[in-house]
């Protein structure tokens, strides 16, 4: 399926969309309930703003990202960095 040039809202449920690529896709205000980003790829991805709970980030790697006033249980992601002789 491709879909292309479009600003409908994509309602989608109980679906396989695994092996899928988006690319210059607007998600801004989007929300992902109950969904397995497992194995998933992301890059030049803006999260700003993001709020993420009840998550599995075990295995997760971050690298080579802006960390400016990221939270991980409410402290700083950089005095975390600094803290380990990181500099984020």
């Amino acid at each position: 399926m491709h879909i292309k040039d479009t600003k409908d809202k994509l309602h989608v449920t109980n679906a396989n969309l695994s092996g899928s690529e988006f690319a210059d896709v607007n998600l801004q205000s989007a929300r992902f309930l109950d969904v397995n980003l497992s194995g998933a790829q992301f890059s030049d991805v803006n999260l700003s703003g993001a709020k993420f709970s009840d998550i599995n980030l075990s295995d997760v790697q971050i690298e080579n990202c802006d960390y400016t006033g990221m939270r991980i249980q409410g402290i700083l992601v950089t005095d975390l960095l600094k803290a380990y002789g990181v500099k984020p």
